[in-house]
């Protein structure tokens, strides 16, 4: 027997839906580092903050040298290197899972979540920490509760996480449906 042609061979890079991925995943990270940039740089947050947006969300700048939520922080250069590679590693599981997926919705939520880490790591090189400045919180007379301060980054990881819940959970179930 002969070898499958290189067009019959699985691609462990690229599959039929890796362009939707990489669009997504692009316009994620975009639209994270612009975010950022112009917070930090044009509006000046670092200054100005605490901003009022609405009586839940404000604008502050935490800078977090740890992973989600603010664990395993790591001020040192070798824990911030460690964590860059991290996600590296993951960033390229992800892409391999990508490349394998026939599923539109899967393609871009794998999208969402490497996009979200590639902008969080851009962060991570470029300052040693990753900008955060959203913070949703709720204030009554008798109680307060605040959330973990996050960026796009964030929202786009946890939309794809959320994504491909849907098409575990929901997705088998709605194309067996009569």
């Amino acid at each position: 027997m002969s070898a499958p042609a290189a067009s019959q061979r699985p691609s462990y890079l690229w599959g039929p839906l890796s362009g939707l991925g990489l669009i997504t995943a692009l316009a994620a990270a975009a639209a994270d580092q612009a975010s950022k940039l112009w917070l930090l740089f044009v509006f000046e947050i670092g200054a100005r903050q605490p901003v009022t947006v609405t009586p839940f969300l404000d604008l502050v700048l935490v800078w977090n040298r740890g992973i989600s939520y603010g664990l395993f922080q790591q001020d040192g250069p070798i824990g911030q290197w460690v964590l860059l590679g991290l996600k590296i590693v993951a960033v390229a599981l992800l892409w391999g899972w990508l490349a394998r997926s026939g599923l539109r919705l899967t393609a871009v939520s794998l999208g969402l979540i490497i996009g979200g880490a590639l902008g969080n790591a851009v962060d991570r090189f470029a300052y040693g920490a990753v900008a955060d400045f959203v913070l949703l919180h709720l204030t009554t007379a008798t109680w307060s509760f605040n959330w973990y301060v996050f960026n796009l980054a964030d929202v786009a990881i946890v939309a794809g996480v959320a994504g491909l819940l849907y098409e575990s959970l929901v997705g088998d179930r709605a194309k067996k449906a009569p």
